[in-house]
């Protein structure tokens, strides 16, 4: 259920996003605060945490991986915004065990945030802060065979508080460049076969992007 909810938040910000995307007008406004909406689309690395913890009795170390975002926000004023942020497709972690068994799993963040822009709508460099909550539903976990003699490892969705920093790049009154890097917070608790087995991956994930963006 969870995932669903995901995959339906980020599309109708993407749907929401399109019609002015791709449908601007020819008109040039002299004042950038006017637009109050912007999406953007990008792409970032998530890097996990390096010391995560144990899955079953062993420990374990995760690797990274890119993948398509997708962002809209509203501002409630010149520097105050609210931005919806995630992922149309997933990040695929790799996890290598200190005893030699191998696993990956697949995980789609997103997140509801409050930012800070700092400055005036129309300069050329933009920095901003912000600050939300997030999960990231994981699916799609395997394991060599090795790892929990045979049984199925689960991992639970991660959430908790996510922390961004970023600026934007002004290229026109509409149109932007973007890069920012985001903290989340969070622990998968791990299961074998169903059943909870006291262990905790602390996934703790920098997610670095680039993207570019449209004020409407």
């Amino acid at each position: 259920m969870r995932k669903e909810i995901c995959k339906t938040l980020i599309l109708t910000a993407a749907i929401a996003a399109a019609p002015a995307t791709f449908a601007q007008d020819n008109t040039s406004d002299t004042n950038a605060s006017q637009h109050r909406f912007n999406a953007t689309i990008g792409y970032a690395h998530q890097v996990p945490n390096g010391n995560p913890g144990n899955v079953v009795g062993s420990e374990a170390d995760l690797d990274g991986s890119g993948a398509a975002t997708l962002s809209g926000s509203w501002f409630v004023n010149d520097n105050i915004a609210i931005e919806l942020w995630g992922t149309p497709d997933k990040f695929e972690q790799d996890v290598n065990l200190a005893n030699g068994a191998r696993g990956s799993y697949k995980t789609q963040p997103i997140a509801l945030s409050g930012q800070y822009h700092f400055g005036q709508a129309s300069q050329p460099i933009r920095p901003f802060v912000g600050l939300g909550y997030y999960q990231a539903n994981i699916d799609s976990e395997s394991f060599d065979a090795t790892a929990a003699n045979g049984q199925h490892i689960g991992l639970e969705t991660p959430d908790g508080p996510i922390a961004t920093v970023g600026a934007d790049f002004n290229i026109t009154d509409r149109w932007f460049a973007r890069a920012d890097a985001r903290y989340m917070k969070g622990d998968a608790d791990v299961s074998v076969a169903g059943n909870d087995t006291g262990e905790s991956l602390k996934v703790d994930p920098w997610v670095v992007g680039v993207g570019v963006g449209t004020r409407f």
